[in-house]
């Protein structure tokens, strides 16, 4: 088969451990393997040949003994959230980069590149991932929560599915894989595919944030990505939320915020993104049955008492290794892992922590009415064989999260709102707003003109003198006193229901946290509906609870961050429901 002059390499990638610091742009040996995928997402193919520069081109003089100049790379885009289940998203045919000059003489840079963003091609394959309100986590990290995307069939059930077909796994991540193959030219000027090819560089994870220049590094996987390598007294990482409730450490008194939740709340989520399942400290994962990650959790009441629980409902999503023991979890996870860590989930679900018996048997409600607040953070647990035989290790993976206990009573007539949306960091956050509750509509309609009745002929109720029947009559028109209809008329009414809602005064943190919910282009409220409550009494499992997620749009065309002269600032969230209000058509 036909091949190519001289080597074909992988240049820049998302992810590499060159050793120099300019060999693919980036800092030696980064293991970014979380990426945004609304950032740039590059890939280049280096061609290398000894008479080759920028600026000569490919030509068939050069085709000999079956090798030919390369003309096109082709790369292939590929993405799975199982890691083993690819789908081709799209295949890009590149013709070689516009030539580099050297700034000094003007010679064109050695080799040829071939140069793609898949970032848009990628980002259009991610949407988001709502786990059931009252429920502890999804049923798959792969089909995620009540995704979006494309509206698709319903649920897949075992072998009674609504469609084995119309399901889709999108969500909140995806593994990215690309390879390339090439197109040569040969003696005759044909264009003819060689059979040399490129398979992909290290399989990246892309989330769907967005992160700000003017405040994040684009490499943030160093806080985000839960992985085996964490160093849980140095490095701990961070959940899918820019809430400022949290910190490193478990110290109460670096943590800036306690985020306020209700007890009557069902949905207060931790979401993540883990790598690898076994800590740092681990000795041997092979001669270990490491069977628990968990959250790890503190209730404080007023007098100082401490209550400890563990949340560990999302251990139903891990991947077991089957080759060791189908009770150890396997090595590499890469998935979204999601908790609801709301008080009323927690009263309800919520474990004693215990040293030597797994799983979890004896429950506890921490969240009394003499809470104050409770905090929460990632740890495993596991059984190492390796020191003896029968040892629970514990050691802690992720920050700490802080939460006060909002007692305020509801005002009743009104109701507070209850915010979720898709945040920058490809999670759900949440918020309860509670100040002037405004509720109305807004309405347009649609004029048609049409002729008046014709009032100079009105029916008498005689037929030559013959007085007709009343049974005679067919119908109720009345000709010429069909005066309820004609003139002008309402063909249509559009209406909107628009809200608004205040928040409780911000601080600067908080109000920079909670502008993200202006800028998701996923919004929610929690409303209790008959349709809602139907849904909890048709299938208590997958709808625990009475109250649904109901779609909204933000329209505030501008918001206050910051106000010096003010102090803390109050947002005015206004609102309308997706869901327009049905009207009939005349």
């Amino acid at each position: 088969m036909a091949t190519i002059n001289g080597s074909v390499n992988w240049g820049i990638v998302p992810l590499n451990w060159h050793s120099t610091n300019l060999g693919t742009m980036a800092w030696r040996y980064y293991e970014n393997y979380l990426k945004s995928a609304n950032d740039q997402l590059r890939y280049q193919v280096i061609w290398t040949n000894a008479n080759l520069n920028e600026g000569i081109e490919p030509s068939a003089g050069n085709y000999s003994g079956g090798s030919g100049d390369i003309v096109n790379a082709i790369f292939t885009i590929e993405t799975s959230v199982d890691g083993s289940n690819w789908d081709t998203i799209g295949v890009i045919k590149k013709s070689r980069d516009i030539a580099n000059r050297k700034y000094d003489n003007d010679t064109p840079a050695p080799n040829h590149r071939f140069t793609i963003d898949i970032s848009q091609l990628v980002s259009d394959q991610l949407s988001y991932s709502l786990c059931p309100i009252n429920k502890g986590t999804w049923q798959s990290p792969f089909y995620g929560g009540m995704n979006g995307g494309a509206v698709m069939q319903d649920n897949v059930i075992g072998s009674s599915p609504v469609s084995n077909y119309n399901v889709s796994d999108n969500g909140t991540f995806r593994r990215i894989k690309v390879s390339a193959t090439f197109d040569i030219i040969n003696l005759e000027g044909e264009i003819i595919s060689a059979s040399n090819a490129l398979s992909s560089p290290p399989t990246i994870t892309a989330i769907n944030s967005v992160n700000q220049f003017e405040r994040d590094t684009v490499y943030y996987n160093q806080q985000f990505m839960h992985n085996k390598y964490t160093n849980s007294s140095t490095s701990p990482k961070r959940f899918l939320t820019r809430c400022p409730n949290w910190y490193y450490s478990t110290a109460e008194n670096k943590v800036a915020y306690h985020k306020s939740v209700r007890m009557d709340e069902e949905a207060e989520f931790l979401q993540w993104y883990v790598k690898g399942s076994f800590p740092a400290s681990d000795p041997d994962p092979t001669n270990e049955n490491y069977n628990l990650l968990e959250l790890y959790g503190t209730a404080y009441d007023y007098d100082g008492t401490q209550t400890n629980f563990v949340m560990a409902d999302f251990n139903s999503i891990l991947e077991n290794n089957d080759t060791n023991t189908s009770t150890q979890f396997a090595e590499y996870q890469n998935r979204m892992l999601i908790q609801n860590v709301s008080p009323a989930f927690i009263n309800a679900n919520a474990k004693v922590p215990q040293d030597a018996t797994r799983p979890y048997t004896a429950t506890v409600s921490p969240i009394t009415a003499s809470t104050k607040k409770y905090s929460l953070h990632y740890r495993g647990v596991w059984f190492s064989q390796a020191t003896g035989g029968g040892t629970w290790l514990n050691e802690r993976l992720g920050a700490s999260n802080w939460y006060e206990i909002d007692r305020e009573n509801e005002n009743i007539p009104y109701g507070y709102v209850r915010f979720h949306w898709l945040n920058s960091m490809g999670g759900t956050d949440s918020y309860t707003a509670k100040r002037d509750v405004v509720e109305g509509l807004t309405i347009s309609r649609d004029v048609v003109e049409r002729n008046s009745g014709d009032r100079t002929w009105y029916q008498d109720n005689s037929n030559q003198g013959t007085t007709l029947n009343s049974s005679v009559y067919i119908s109720d028109t009345m000709r010429g006193g069909d005066i309820y209809k004609g003139g002008r008329e309402v063909s249509g009414v559009n209406a909107d229901r628009v809200q608004s809602v205040y928040t409780e005064p911000l601080n600067k943190s908080v109000a920079k946290w909670l502008e993200e919910m202006l800028l998701s282009p996923n919004v929610w409220i929690e409303m209790d509906t008959e349709a809602t409550a139907k849904g909890y009494a048709s299938n208590p499992y997958l709808r625990p609870s009475t109250k649904g997620y109901i779609p909204v749009v933000i329209t505030n065309s501008d918001a206050e961050t910051v106000n010096q002269a003010e102090g803390l600032v109050k947002f005015n969230i206004e609102y309308t429901l997706a869901h327009k209000v049905q009207t009939q058509r005349n």
